[in-house]
């Protein structure tokens, strides 16, 4: 197929993935067109200025440049800490050592903490606080949303769960809307702290993953606003609607402890991010177990052949989305698996699973598949962070407890949805003629 008809693929499928959202909400008026136009408006607008205009390109090459000369710093900690463990294959330690191999622990998580402290520090002097402000006024005032939503949604650009205390003081008074979005936001994209995560597992067969990653958190926060305004509309009056919402920030004595308490909270991230990690697959291997046996005996008794697996079965149901977002038809169940795949293992093993499919020739059309993958994967959107989410909202307001849990499962699925829109918008923006400048040679 002409890469042309994939990409009006791509952007037939904004629309079925919108339509989706609207069912979930059992087909609700009013529609919320401005949040629609909108929504679509400032991603088509970041899009065209990251991939369409030579300026853009250049200035996205250098921004990815910029995030790797900074993750060169992060590993000189890690290196001090464990020698050869932490040189990633293909690279030789300051003696001309050679790399051990590739060892998460070792490699990619310790970026967390080493971003979490660098963010730390960019508050502390104040600039993430009005580059987050910048992000929340174009929300609130474009798509017209309330400003405790639009906060949380650019809060969310750049940070994770603790993005849900800077609106601490309005959650318990926020529409059941408010909180879907709040919920969507913060499983719709990715923390800063994990960028380096994910860019480890992924540089050696997709150099320009860094700038796909920070493009793809930028592009999602408007989406997760849209997809969560279809999902769960609007039927109150917000009590910060045309209101500017202020961050309650508590800002450390000095840029020391600031970079202190952020090397510790990246800590403890990296400590749930393992636990959840030998949590989770643990309890995944133990489904496939029960679903291999109980699936033994319908192949046999029906002369199937089907691998009767998680994975799999999550692999088919998300093959239809997976086709509606662009990606061509000879890959689609390849990475149909990896995208059903982060439903219930995480996006980390989703991208682990990515890059290996990539370093085996396992796709066929390498260079848009894989991108639109990196875009749909490109989020929180799994079963354990809406535990994580919901639970850290419910904490922050415990009377609203009923309403955060009543619209979890549908903020999950309105992220899943978000996370795909920009995928489909990245889709749109593909072309063969700049694949080797947007996607690097390995």
């Amino acid at each position: 197929m002409p890469h042309l008809l994939y990409n009006i693929v791509s952007a037939a499928g904004m629309f079925v993935l919108m339509a989706l959202a609207w069912a979930m909400s059992g087909f609700r008026r009013p529609i919320p067109w401005r949040v629609i136009l909108w929504g679509l408006g400032i991603q088509f607008v970041i899009a065209f200025l990251l991939f369409a205009i030579p300026a853009g390109r250049a200035a996205f090459v250098r921004l990815n440049d910029i995030v790797f000369a900074v993750m060169s710093c992060a590993g000189e900690g890690s290196r001090f800490l464990f020698g050869r463990l932490a040189i990633p294959p293909g690279a030789h330690g300051a003696g001309g050592e050679e790399s051990l191999g590739f060892f998460l622990v070792f490699q990619a998580l310790p970026t967390i903490v080493f971003f979490a402290a660098l963010m730390g520090a960019l508050y502390y002097v104040g600039f993430m606080p009005w580059l987050v402000r910048q992000f929340a006024r174009v929300f609130a005032r474009l798509m017209r949303v309330s400003g405790a939503e639009a906060l949380v949604a650019a809060s969310n650009i750049f940070v994770g769960i603790e993005s849900a205390t800077a609106i601490r003081p309005y959650i318990s008074r926020m529409t059941r809307s408010e909180l879907a979005t709040l919920l969507t936001a913060g499983m719709a994209t990715i923390a800063s702290s994990v960028l380096g995560f994910y860019s480890v597992i992924l540089r050696p067969t997709f150099p320009m993953i860094a700038g796909h990653l920070i493009s793809a958190s930028l592009l999602s926060a408007p989406a997760a606003i849209l997809m969560a305004k279809l999902a769960v509309p609007e039927t109150e009056t917000p009590l910060t609607l045309g209101v500017e919402a202020h961050p309650c920030w508590e800002r450390e004595s000095g840029l020391l402890e600031a970079v202190m308490n952020g090397a510790m909270a990246g800590m403890k991230l990296v400590g749930g991010i393992i636990a959840m990690l030998l949590a989770f697959l643990g309890i995944v291997a133990l489904c496939d177990l029960a679903l291999s046996a109980a699936g033994g005996r319908l192949n046999a008794a029906f002369g199937w052949s089907f691998d009767w697996t998680l994975r799999n079965i999550l692999g088919y149901a998300f093959r239809p989305l997976t086709l509606a977002i662009g990606v061509p038809v000879e890959d689609v169940p390849a990475i149909a698996r990896v995208i059903g795949e982060r439903t219930i293992a995480t996006e980390m093993t989703a991208y682990q699973d990515l890059a290996s499919l990539l370093a085996s020739g396992g796709l066929v059309h390498p260079g848009r598949s894989a991108l639109l993958a990196v875009y749909a994967l490109c989020g929180f959107a799994h079963v354990a962070s809406l535990a994580i989410f919901a639970g850290g909202a419910a904490a922050l307001a415990p009377e609203r407890m009923k309403d955060i849990s009543s619209v979890g499962p549908r903020a999950l699925a309105a992220a899943t949805l978000a996370c795909l829109l920009t995928a489909c918008v990245a889709g749109v923006f593909h072309m063969p003629a700049t694949e080797s400048i947007l996607l690097g040679s390995p």
